[in-house]
């Protein structure tokens, strides 16, 4: 080996090394390993940042937009309300959960789409007495398996359509992922419905303040305004898609209260009293269209709106509170202090007094909708202390249509290569903030900063493999140990590399490394890349043994009270399934010769 790839693969080893010592964050390390790189001379100076105007970047950072657009719309929670509004049997709540899960996870970022679906498999388990984590390692692998059929699905597989487009002049399309990722999504699927046993049923024992205040149940009122197609309906026809997470106390009809009997008839300008979750008030309110507000607490004039974002913020009334001992509508909330009081949770009580009328205690926890950089300073003259910023637009009309249509022509656009990809998905995001499916202010958190910074300095470190020879090197072992091996035993070696590799980095730090390697790998052997790169996409993306190689395990270890040990128990055996069918489905489909 020549001096420059022996500082390649040490400077590679010590960033790998680093990675495992989770000492510092990942998106650090990666820009310790370009600066570094650069130091070396193993990256030119007016190379080091073209990482970070690499269409790979761009993409994964259009796509995180657009998922939260899309898991914002609420689309998901409408078609389980309106197909699926019964359904008991686990075998059918988890066939529905990872189907779910699988199919979004080809089309949105895959944590986008566990996020939507993980309040759903939370409702499933207290309807079904079942614990949750039953549900959430299924789905968090079935986000993982469904994000390989697409390019957009997963990062490794744009990762490897960029590095084909170098090496062929000819980049993998938005479908040449779907016939392999479909068969293992299908296989995948089967494995989790009837092998989910292998998983032990844990508790969250140690639930976080998130969780805990998410289970809070906060009370509002919500008024049906004119043409609602509510108007002559009754009130189970309002509440059946709420699975239970809201209820209403009473409905006002002028100066008249009544009983929320399910079979009222409920007419124009009716007040409904709820109580639920903030995030299933949200839904409600936003999907069927009502009026939200208190009487004396108004709505924010179009001169305050305009001179910043709307955030809702839950915090609760301290001692000493001028809150304390008033009401709302003696307060003149919006008048005197620019926000609107959307609801109240109180501890141990169900409340059914008007919002507007009920008096407030100390201890008491409020949800407060005002300009986002107003609200520090309101919420200290109120002496509330401010418990959690939440992301739900309370009392906004939301349509499920526009972020479904952006995302289907984004998608059809890149299908007929009409435009590539990363200028589709950008354009995409950037119709999702001009038509108001995601305020501007929730841009900069949908896009996941440390990952686009990793991968942006990532670039030009992997790329060191290549410029100084080390991949062909690294090819060169694998084909003496694959001297005599068949076409399968190859693919097979690869897939098994990357898969052993991605548990203890990034996925798109695998492929990064991996794919150039595989692809000298192949060339050396006399065969096509194709099925090669796959591979590594396949193992990049599947990673089932550990709670820190992809961010979904991570995200449910947590909810699901799921220990370390725990992936391997389901996650060895179908990591075995899915070497076993890939292997074959990957030389039919992209044959090496």
């Amino acid at each position: 080996m020549t001096y420059e790839q022996i500082l390649s693969f040490g400077l590679i080893a010590a960033m790998m090394a680093a990675f495992l010592w989770e000492k510092l964050r990942y998106d650090v390390i990666a820009c310790v390993a370009l600066v570094a790189a650069v130091g070396l001379g193993l990256v030119k100076p007016g190379d080091a940042f073209d990482g970070f105007s690499d269409d790979l970047v761009i993409i994964v950072a259009s796509a995180l937009v657009v998922s939260a657009g899309v898991a914002r719309s609420g689309v998901v929670d409408l078609a389980i309300k309106r197909f699926f509004p019964s359904l008991s049997t686990l075998h059918g709540q988890m066939l529905l959960l990872t189907m779910s899960v699988a199919v979004l996870s080809a089309f949105i970022k895959n944590i986008g789409a566990l996020a939507i679906m993980m309040p759903v498999a939370f409702q499933f388990a207290r309807r079904s007495s079942i614990p949750v984590s039953v549900y959430l390692m299924p789905m968090a692998f079935s986000a993982l398996l469904g994000g390989l059929m697409t390019q957009i699905g997963t990062s490794p597989n744009i990762a490897v359509s960029r590095l084909r487009e170098e090496l062929t002049g000819t980049s993998f399309t938005m479908f040449d992922f779907t016939a392999v990722g479909g068969i293992l999504t299908v296989c995948g699927i089967l494995f989790l419905l009837f092998f989910h046993w292998l998983l032990p049923r844990r508790e969250n024992q140690h639930p976080s303040l998130k969780e805990a205040l998410e289970s809070s149940s906060f009370a509002t009122e919500a008024r049906i305004p004119a043409q609602s197609p509510l108007i002559g309906k009754t009130l189970h026809s309002l509440l059946e898609g709420a699975r239970s997470e809201v209820v209403a106390t009473a409905i006002l009809r002028g100066d008249t209260r009544l009983s929320p009997f399910p079979d009222i008839t409920l007419q124009e300008d009716d007040t409904i009293l709820l109580e639920g979750p903030s995030q299933g008030l949200d839904r409600m309110v936003s999907q069927a269209g009502l009026a939200l507000g208190s009487e004396g607490s108004g709505k924010l004039g179009p001169d305050r709106k305009k001179r910043g974002d709307l955030s809702s913020v839950e915090a609760v009334i301290g001692r000493g509170s001028p809150l304390i001992g008033q009401t709302a509508r003696e307060l003149a909330l919006v008048h005197t202090y620019g926000v609107n009081l959307l609801a109240v949770s109180r501890q141990g009580k169900r409340i059914r007094e008007r919002l507007g009328t009920m008096t407030l205690r100390s201890g008491d926890v409020v949800l407060l909708q005002g300009l986002r950089q107003q609200m520090p300073a309101i919420l200290m003259e109120l002496g509330c202390l401010p418990l959690a910023e939440r992301e739900i637009l309370l009392g906004t009309s939301r349509s499920i249509y526009i972020p479904l249509a952006i995302l289907v022509i984004a998608m059809g656009a890149t299908a007929l290569g009409l435009a590539p990809v990363a200028i589709a998905f950008f354009t995409a995001a950037l119709a999702m903030v001009a038509f108001g499916v995601i305020p501007v202010s929730e841009v900069y958190r949908a896009v996941d900063g440390p990952i686009l910074v990793m991968l942006a300095a990532l670039i030009p470190v992997a790329d060191t493999l290549r410029t100084t020879g080390g991949s062909d090197v690294i090819g060169g072992w694998l084909n003496m140990a694959a001297v005599g091996m068949p076409p399968w035993g190859a693919v097979a070696m690869i897939l098994v590399t990357a898969m052993a590799v991605t548990p203890f980095l990034n996925n798109a730090a695998t492929v990064l490394v991996m794919a150039p390697i595989a692809a000298s790998f192949a060339t050396g052997l006399g065969y096509k890349p194709e099925a090669f790169l796959m591979a590594v996409a396949i193992g990049a993306g599947c990673d089932f043994l550990t709670p820190i190689g992809h961010q979904c395990n991570t995200l449910v270890m947590g909810p699901g009270g799921y220990k370390f040990s725990d992936y391997p128990r389901l996650g060895l055996p179908l990591s075995i399934m899915v070497l076993l069918v890939a292997v074959p489905a990957l030389l039919f489909v992209w044959p090496v010769q």
